[in-house]
């Protein structure tokens, strides 16, 4: 394989759990593309991933956050052991993400931040003129993880556009 050719990007960017994916974008009226980049971010597409701070499965939902999830969404969820399956995780982390990009009137960068440092802080910055929420001002994004959070989201974005056009 040569080193800069798409085969050897896609092995870096790859694209599992396709069909589920494809399901929970469509349901949710996502890019695939994007659903397929946060996951990448969140967890290199390992299903197992727990973080130190309790997130679990391919898009490292909190248990909290899933329970809310389940409340408001029909997706079926019967606790934190549902985020280990990846059709739960991805179609619940779908859900979550239209429902901020809702919250924050269809500002997709201020959504994926909110993903990453929770919608009551994103929306603190962007009212207290910390930060505007677009992305070209993200390194205005005062916690470093976040502004590299957004950033590399949208890196894989563009990388997945590029090597999976009709995906």
């Amino acid at each position: 394989m040569v080193v800069g050719s798409d085969g050897f990007w896609r092995l870096l960017y790859p694209i599992h759990h396709a069909e589920t994916i494809r399901q929970a974008a469509e349901k949710n009226n996502l890019d695939p593309l994007l659903i397929a980049s946060i996951i990448r971010v969140e967890s290199k597409f390992r299903a197992e991933n727990v973080s130190k701070v309790g997130a679990v499965g391919l898009m490292q939902l909190m248990p909290e956050t899933a329970d809310w999830i389940a409340k408001e969404s029909d997706i079926p969820y019967r606790g934190t052991v549902d985020l280990s399956d990846p059709e739960t995780n991805i179609h619940m982390g779908s859900w979550y993400i239209t429902s901020l990009i809702k919250q924050f009137k269809g500002n997709r960068a201020a959504a994926i931040a909110a993903y990453n440092a929770g919608p009551g802080r994103v929306s603190r910055w962007i009212n207290e003129g910390v930060w505007d929420g677009t992305f070209e001002t993200s390194e205005k994004i005062p916690v470093g993880e976040t502004r590299h959070y957004i950033q590399r989201v949208f890196f894989s974005y563009e990388k997945y556009q590029q090597l999976y056009p009709n995906f």
